[in-house]
């Protein structure tokens, strides 16, 4: 397959490569900006596939590090992590090639904000002088807010996961968002916090071997959320405050800066760059 590479309305450039689809925007020099990101993304995906074996195999102190620009960028920020359970490189993918593409792009030009949004897990630039918006969205849709960063937040990275993702969860969360200082660990965060949202051997809750549900998965066999039913209040505030706790871990480590766990309309939201309010998974804006 062959990479794709072509315009939006709002001058979005849209890549689009095996899993990886990308929504990108910059401001500055834009025309630069856009050709390094296409020239970068264009063997992304194949350098990936060649060292994939690896990538899928449970993550140790003593793994090889990895060879790709783009694994050793997942290498990177899952490595600090391999106590906190299983876990993978691939945890960190979608983040790591978000990250890839916007450092072409300030590589390549002059720009002063720029978003990479690989599905939902986005790499952030901000000059000192600029903010960005994000909105928050329902799974229905609705308009719960907005989140508002500048360059001194030091936020470089927004990854949301959850049961209700891309990727299969271990946990119950309907979503985790996770902001830290790149898109890869804040992808890996949103993974280790979801997948700590949980109430093990919970009546209403069903589950099955990740390679059941996905023969593809790194997850194996271990068993995955497939489905759960109403919480009562007390069951959604002992799934959440085990999430909080390895949030809180998370954010003691300086792992991320902030965090946002949501379980069937309850929440919590730890640091300082998630208003109260906020519900669901972040979409981004220009």
């Amino acid at each position: 397959m062959t990479p794709l590479a072509r315009l939006l309305p709002g001058e979005r450039l849209h890549l689009q490569h095996g899993p990886s689809d990308l929504i990108i925007w910059a401001e500055g020099a834009r025309e630069p900006a856009y050709k390094a990101a296409t020239n970068r993304f264009q063997t992304i995906i194949t350098e990936i596939v060649e060292e994939l074996p690896p990538l899928r195999e449970m993550l140790s102190p003593l793994s090889t590090r990895p060879k790709g620009a783009v694994a050793r960028r997942m290498h990177e920020a899952c490595l600090p992590l391999t106590d906190l359970g299983y876990l993978t490189r691939m945890a960190a993918v979608a983040g790591a090639v978000a990250d890839e593409v916007l450092d072409a792009m300030r590589a390549g030009a002059n720009i002063r904000r720029a978003y990479v949004n690989n599905g939902g897990d986005i790499a952030l630039h901000l000059d000192p002088d600029t903010s960005f918006v994000t909105a928050m969205k329902g799974h229905d849709g609705s308009d719960l807010g907005r989140i508002t960063l500048t360059a001194g937040d030091g936020v470089g990275g927004i990854a949301t996961s959850g049961r209700h993702g891309r990727s299969l969860s271990l946990g119950l969360a309907d979503s985790v968002t996770a902001l830290a200082t790149s898109a890869a660990r804040a992808d890996v965060a949103a993974t280790l916090i979801a997948n700590a949202v949980d109430l093990p051997g919970h009546p209403a809750v069903t589950r099955r071997p990740a390679c059941e549900v996905d023969d593809a998965s790194d997850l194996s066999d271990l068993a995955v959320v497939t489905s759960c039913g109403p919480l009562d209040a007390q069951g959604r505030s002992r799934a959440l405050a085990a999430g909080v706790d390895r949030a809180q871990l998370l954010l003691s480590r300086g792992c991320i800066t902030s965090a946002g766990l949501f379980l069937q309309g309850q929440y919590c939201t730890l640091g300082p760059c998630l208003p109260a309010t906020s519900k669901d998974p972040i979409h981004v804006q220009a």
